[in-house]
C-alpha cells in the first residue's frame, strides 16, 4: 500500500471517528417551544393518536416528542447553529414550509376577516369587501379558488405558531418533508436522501456504523419503541411489566403490521362482537318488550340507617340527567322501610336545583327525608361501616366491612353496602317512513315485517333513526338481572377455570387495598356487576374458541381491557356538571369505589370493545418482551428512557386490574412471557434499594451501547434534590450529563389540579463517562460557574424575541444541566457517586451535588438580568429586590407555578418573600403590584422593606390614588437620603414597571404603569 493510499484511508478514518462522536443537534441546542406546542397539539387529539386506543396506561409520552429526540440526537451539531436549527425543523416539518403543508383544516372566515383587517386597503380590497353593517367586512364573493387558497396562506403565514397548530396535523400524519425541503436538508447534511426512514439510516451509518439500534428498557405503552421502529431503526422494548409490554407488542405489530394485519384483527373483533350480540338477544337480557337496548344501567349504594332502621339509597344528588331534563325523587315506602326511586321526565329548573340539594350523602353523613321528619341526627357513613368492627378479623376488614368470599358476586343480605340498580337508559331503534310531506314513525318490530326493508332503506324511503329514554327500574327489570345472574351462575365456574373472568385475589398495596378497606371486595371479579362479568366471560369464551392468530387474540385482549376499565363499579356516572355520560375506571391511579355508579349496555360497549387502529408499515426489526432491566442483554446504540421514579405510579399494581383479565392466557399466546406483575421485583420508591436498583439498571444500559452511544433519561420531576439524586444514579452508572431540556407535555386544559403539579418533561442526555483523572471539588465549583454562563450565553444567542423558543424554567433547567456536565464528566476526589447515591439522607441536608446545583441556580440568576435593566445597575439592587423585579418580568411570559418563583427565590438567596407575593396559589402565583402593596413594608425587618425599589413602588401607589406627580416626587425627594446618588437607579426601575402594561395578562398593573412613565419623566426633569 502506498504512503499516499494510507494517508488518505487514515484521514477517512479520522472523519468517521468525528463523525462517530461529534456532538448531537439536541447537545447543543433543542426548539424546545416548538416541541412544548407539538406535544400540547398530539394530546390534544385523543383518540386519533396513533396508539392510544390499544389500552389505558400513565405517562405515555407524545410520539412528536420521541420523534424530535431521536431526530435531534442523530443531526450533527455544527458550527452554524442558526442552520442546524433551521435544518431540524425541516426535518421535523415544523418550519413556515412544513406548517403549510400539515395545514389540512380551513380557517374559518370570521378569523380570516379579524386578520385581514389589520393589512393595508389595497391588500385588504382584494379579499374583502363591505358587509351590510357599517364599518364591517365579509369575504369578497366571487373568489377563485386560487384567490381562496392564496387567502387561506396569506393569513395562515400571519399566525403564531400556536394558532397554526390548531389548522394542522401532526408531523405523523404526512410522509415528511417536500422535495424542496429535502433539498436544503441534503445540501446542509451532505446527504442524498428523500424520506425520513432513509434520512435515518444513512445518519446512523455515519454514527455507528449501521441503522440505529434503539431501545427502551422501561418501555410502558410503547411510544419510544414504536416511534423509533417507524422513523426506520431498530427497535427495542422491554419492560418489567407485563401489561406495558403487550401494549407495546400491539402498537409495532398491530398498528405496525400494515393494513392487512389492521383489516384482519378488525375483521375479528367484529365477528366475535356480533356472535355475543346474538348470544345476548336470544337470551333474552338486553332489550326490553319493546325492542328497546339497554344503553346504561344507573346504579347507587344503599345503607341501613341505624337511627331510623330505613334502607337509604345514597348519593351525592339526584339530578339524574340535567341535559335530558330527568331528576330522581324518593318515595317513602313504610311497609318496607325503605325508598321508591321514582324519575321525573321533563323537569323545570326548580325540579332540578332541588334535585341538586337533595343528595342523602352530605359531607360524609347519611341523611333522607325519614331521618329528618323523625328529628334524628344524621348518621356517618364511616360510623355505619364500622358498626361491625367487633367481628370477626377473619371475615371482616378492620373498617368494618365483611370480606367478600371468592363465590360473591353481589351483597349479601346482611353486607353494609347493597348495590341497586335504579335507572335505565334505553336505546329505541325507529324508523321514519316519508308519505309526501309527512313522516311516519314506524317501530323496530313494524320495520322488520316489511319485506323489501332492506332495499327501501337503500331507496331512502326509510329512515333509521335512534332515541334514548330514561325509565326507573320496574319489577320486569329486576327480573331480567335475575336471570343474568342465574346465568352466570350456571358458567361462573367453568369460566374461571378457563381464564375468561379472574380468579386473582386483589393484593394489597398502597391502591390496591382501597377496595379492600371501603367495600371489603378480596377478588378482581368483585369489582364487576354480574352482568358485565357475563359479558366479558362470553366475549372470552366466544374469542377462545373462534380465533387462532396471535394478532387477532393479542387484538382481543386488549379490548377485553378496553372493556373492563369503562365498565366497572368504579365508572362513574356523568363526568361533569350536565354530562350524561360514564367515565372510565381510571381517570387517575386510583381504585376509587363509588357510591353511585354506572353500567354500559351491550350497544353502547362497542365504542370501547372496537380499537381505533390508523395502520402502519413498519419494516425495521423489532423486538419486545417482558424483562427486569437489570437482566437485559440486548445491545443499543440509544436507550432512551421513562423510567418510574419516586412512587409518582404504582404501575405494578394498577397493572394487575388488567392482569386479573388476561394475565392467565398471555402465556399460551407468547410462551416465553409471564402473567403477573413481578410486584416484588418493581423499581420503585425513593429509598436505598430504589437507588441501587436504579444504579443497576442504567449500568446495565451502559454496559449495552458502544463507547460513543447516548441515553436520554426522561422525567418529570424539576425539584434540585431530585435532580441530584437523579444525576448521581447515572453518574455511578458510569453516564455523564451533557445536555438537558424541559418539554411542556401536560395538556393546557387537562382540569383543575392542587399543588403545584408537573407540567413538563425532562430530557436528560447522557453519555459513557470516559475520563479518568480526578478532580478536586473546588475546581469543579469554578468550572461549574464557567459552564453555566457559557451555557445561558449560547441559548441567549440561539433564541427569538419574536417566538421565544426558551422559557424561564428552561434558563433554571439549563443552569442544572451546565453544573452536571461538569460534575459527571470525572472522578471527583471528594465524592464517590457509588457511595453518595446509596448514602442515607438527613431531612434538610442537601448532599454536595445538591449544593453545586442549587449553586448554579444561583450563578444562573446573577447571570440572566431583566431585559431594559443595565447589568452593572442590576448588581447594586439587594437579592430581595433582584428577586421581585425577574419574578415580575417571569411574570411576564405568564408563569404561574409557584414552584419557579421558589426556585428564583433560592437562586437570590431571597428569604421571606411570601408577603411579595398577590397570590400563593399553585399555579395561579404572582407578585404583588405597586398599588396591591399600599403602605405596607416601607419599613421593618424584612429584607425588602425600606429598600429603593420599595419606596419607589409606594411613589407610584402615591400618584395612582391621588392622581397628583409630585406627591410621588416628593416621597422619593424626602424619604431616599441619598436620593441623588440613586435617582439613575430609580429611573430604571420606573421604565420597567411602566412596560408591564404591555404585556397580555399584566392588566391589573395598568394604572401604576402609567404613574411610573408620568414618575419616570418628573425624576428625569428633575434638576435640584
Amino acid at each position: 500500500m502506498s504512503m499516499e493510499t494510507q494517508q488518505k484511508r487514515n484521514a477517512e478514518n479520522t472523519v468517521e471517528m468525528d463523525l462517530a462522536y461529534a456532538p448531537s443537534f439536541i447537545e447543543r441546542q433543542f426548539p424546545v417551544n416548538l416541541v412544548s406546542m407539538e406535544s400540547f397539539a398530539e394530546r390534544r387529539s385523543n383518540q386519533s393518536q396513533s396508539i392510544t386506543s390499544l389500552g389505558k396506561w400513565w405517562g405515555r409520552k407524545p410520539l412528536v416528542l420521541v420523534r424530535a429526540t431521536l431526530v435531534g440526537l442523530l443531526v450533527p451539531a455544527t458550527n452554524n447553529p442558526v442552520a442546524d436549527r433551521e435544518v431540524f425543523l425541516k426535518i421535523m416539518t415544523m418550519d413556515g414550509e412544513g406548517l403549510r403543508r400539515r395545514k389540512d383544516k380551513p380557517i374559518p372566515g370570521k378569523r380570516l376577516i379579524e386578520e385581514l383587517s389589520d393589512l393595508p386597503p389595497s391588500t385588504r380590497a382584494r379579499f374583502l369587501e363591505a358587509a351590510k353593517k357599517a364599518n364591517e367586512y365579509q369575504i369578497r364573493r366571487g373568489l377563485t379558488k386560487t384567490e381562496r387558497a392564496e387567502l387561506q396562506e396569506l393569513v395562515f403565514d400571519r399566525m403564531s405558531y400556536s394558532e397554526k397548530l390548531e389548522y394542522c396535523c401532526r408531523p405523523e400524519e404526512i410522509d415528511g418533508p417536500s422535495q424542496e425541503s429535502w433539498k436544503k436538508i441534503n445540501e446542509h447534511l451532505g446527504t442524498d436522501v428523500y424520506s425520513l426512514t432513509d434520512l435515518i439510516g444513512v445518519l446512523g451509518q455515519r454514527r455507528f456504523g449501521h441503522r440505529p439500534r434503539v431501545g427502551d428498557a422501561f418501555c410502558g405503552a410503547g411510544s419510544i419503541p414504536f416511534e423509533a421502529a417507524r422513523l426506520g431503526c431498530d427497535s427495542y422494548g422491554s419492560d418489567l411489566n407485563p401489561v406495558a409490554t403487550l401494549l407495546t407488542w400491539a402498537s409495532m405489530n398491530l398498528v405496525g403490521g400494515g393494513e392487512h394485519v389492521v383489516q384482519r384483527v378488525v375483521s375479528s373483533q367484529e365477528k366475535v362482537f356480533r356472535l355475543a350480540d346474538k348470544q345476548l338477544q336470544e337470551w333474552g337480557i338486553d332489550a326490553n318488550d319493546k325492542g328497546w337496548r339497554i344503553d346504561s344501567i344507573l346504579y347507587c349504594t344503599e345503607v341501613l340507617d341505624p337511627e331510623t332502621q330505613w334502607k337509604v339509597p345514597l348519593s351525592a344528588h339526584w339530578a339524574v340527567a340535567p341535559t335530558s331534563k330527568v331528576v330522581a325523587k324518593l318515595i317513602p315506602d313504610p311497609a318496607s322501610k325503605s325508598y321508591q326511586i321514582v324519575l321525573v321526565q321533563d323537569a323545570n329548573d326548580a325540579d332540578l336545583e332541588q334535585a341538586r340539594q337533595s343528595g342523602t350523602i352530605v359531607a360524609g353523613y347519611v341523611t333522607h327525608p325519614i331521618q329528618k321528619e323523625q328529628g334524628k341526627d344524621p348518621s356517618s357513613l364511616d360510623m355505619i361501616r364500622s358498626s361491625r368492627k367487633g367481628a370477626s378479623s377473619s371475615e371482616f376488614h378492620g373498617s368494618g366491612v365483611r370480606l367478600w368470599e371468592a363465590s360473591d358476586v353481589i351483597p349479601r343480605n346482611d353486607d353494609v353496602f347493597q348495590e341497586r340498580a335504579y335507572a335505565i337508559r334505553w336505546e329505541e331503534t325507529y324508523f321514519e317512513r316519508r308519505n309526501g310531506e309527512e313522516i311516519e314513525e314506524l317501530t323496530l318490530h313494524e320495520a322488520q315485517l316489511i319485506p323489501n326493508l332492506k332495499e327501501l332503506i337503500e331507496k331512502d324511503v326509510l329512515r333509521q333513526r335512534t332515541r334514548r329514554h330514561f325509565r326507573a327500574v320496574t319489577s320486569e327489570d329486576i327480573a331480567r338481572e335475575a336471570k343474568v345472574k342465574k346465568l352466570l351462575d350456571e358458567r361462573l365456574v367453568e369460566w374461571q377455570s378457563k381464564g375468561f373472568i379472574p380468579t386473582r385475589k386483589i393484593e394489597p398495596g398502597y391502591n390496591t387495598s382501597q377496595p379492600i378497606r371501603e367495600r371489603g371486595w378480596t377478588y378482581w371479579h368483585h369489582l364487576f356487576t354480574p352482568r358485565q362479568l357475563l359479558i366479558i366471560g362470553l366475549l372470552q369464551s366466544i374469542a377462545s374458541s373462534e380465533l387462532s392468530d396471535v394478532e387477532s387474540r393479542v387484538a382481543v385482549m386488549l379490548s377485553i381491557g378496553r372493556f373492563a376499565d369503562w365498565n366497572s363499579k368504579l365508572c362513574r356516572w356523568g363526568t361533569g356538571a350536565a354530562r350524561e355520560s360514564i367515565g372510565q375506571t381510571f381517570t387517575n391511579q386510583a381504585l376509587n369505589t363509588m357510591l353511585t355508579f354506572a353500567s354500559k349496555g351491550f350497544g353502547l360497549s362497542s365504542g370501547t370493545w372496537f380499537m381505533n387502529l390508523n395502520p402502519e408499515t413498519i419494516t425495521s426489526h423489532c423486538e419486545v418482551r417482558p424483562l427486569d432491566a437489570r437482566n437485559l442483554t440486548a445491545n443499543r446504540d440509544i436507550w432512551i428512557t421513562d423510567p418510574p421514579y419516586a412512587d409518582a405510579i404504582n404501575y405494578h399494581e394498577v397493572s394487575e386490574y388488567f392482569l386479573a383479565w388476561y394475565g392467565d392466557s398471555l402465556p399460551s399466546v407468547f410462551p416465553e412471557w409471564y402473567g403477573d406483575s413481578r410486584r416484588m421485583l418493581a423499581v420503585r420508591g425513593n429509598d436505598h434499594d430504589f437507588r441501587q436498583a436504579m444504579v443497576d439498571c442504567y449500568r446495565r444500559m451502559a454496559d449495552h451501547m458502544p463507547s460513543n452511544g447516548v441515553q436520554v433519561v426522561m422525567f418529570t420531576h424539576q425539584d434540585a434534590s431530585v435532580w441530584a439524586d437523579l444525576a448521581t444514579i447515572m453518574w455511578a452508572a458510569g453516564l455523564h450529563v451533557t445536555s438537558a431540556w424541559c418539554i411542556q407535555t401536560e395538556r393546557q386544559a387537562a382540569g383543575v389540579r392542587e399543588g403545584n403539579y408537573v407540567q413538563g418533561t425532562v430530557l436528560m442526555v447522557l453519555r459513557k463517562r470516559m475520563a479518568s483523572e480526578p478532580v478536586f471539588l473546588d475546581e469543579i465549583t469554578y468550572k461549574v460557574e464557567i459552564e453555566v454562563r457559557r451555557q445561558l450565553d449560547e441559548m441567549l444567542r440561539n433564541d427569538d424575541d419574536s417566538n421565544p423558543n426558551f422559557t424561564d424554567s428552561d434558563y433554571q433547567l439549563a443552569a442544572y444541566a451546565a453544573a452536571l456536565r461538569v460534575l459527571t464528566e470525572q472522578q471527583i476526589e471528594e465524592i464517590d457517586p457509588a457511595r453518595e447515591v446509596l448514602r442515607e439522607r438527613v431531612p434538610g441536608e442537601p448532599s454536595e451535588v445538591e449544593k453545586l446545583i442549587r449553586n448554579a441556580v444561583k450563578i444562573a440568576c446573577d447571570h440572566l438580568v431583566p431585559k431594559h435593566i443595565d447589568r452593572d445597575i442590576w448588581k447594586t439592587y439587594s437579592p430581595s429586590e433582584r428577586f421581585y423585579l425577574k419574578g415580575l418580568e417571569v411574570e411576564t411570559h405568564g408563569e404561574r407555578r409557584s414552584g419557579v418563583y421558589q426556585e428564583l427565590a433560592r437562586g437570590f438567596g431571597a428569604t421571606n418573600y411570601d408577603d411579595l407575593l398577590a397570590s400563593t396559589k399553585a399555579n395561579e402565583t404572582r407578585l404583588k403590584s405597586a398599588t396591591e402593596f399600599g403602605k405596607k413594608m416601607l419599613n421593618g425587618d424584612a429584607p425588602f422593606a425600606g429598600s429603593l425599589t420599595r419606596h419607589v413602588l409606594f411613589a407610584i401607589h402615591t400618584i395612582s390614588k391621588n392622581g397628583e406627580v409630585p406627591g410621588g416626587l416628593n416621597w422619593l425627594r424626602t424619604e431616599l437620603p441619598n436620593y441623588w446618588d440613586v435617582r439613575t437607579r430609580a429611573i430604571v426601575l420606573l421604565d420597567f414597571f411602566g412596560k408591564l402594561d404591555t404585556v397580555t395578562g399584566m392588566e391589573h398593573w395598568k394604572d401604576d404603569c402609567e404613574s411610573a412613565r408620568l414618575l419616570a419623566g418628573a425624576l428625569r426633569n428633575d434638576h435640584g
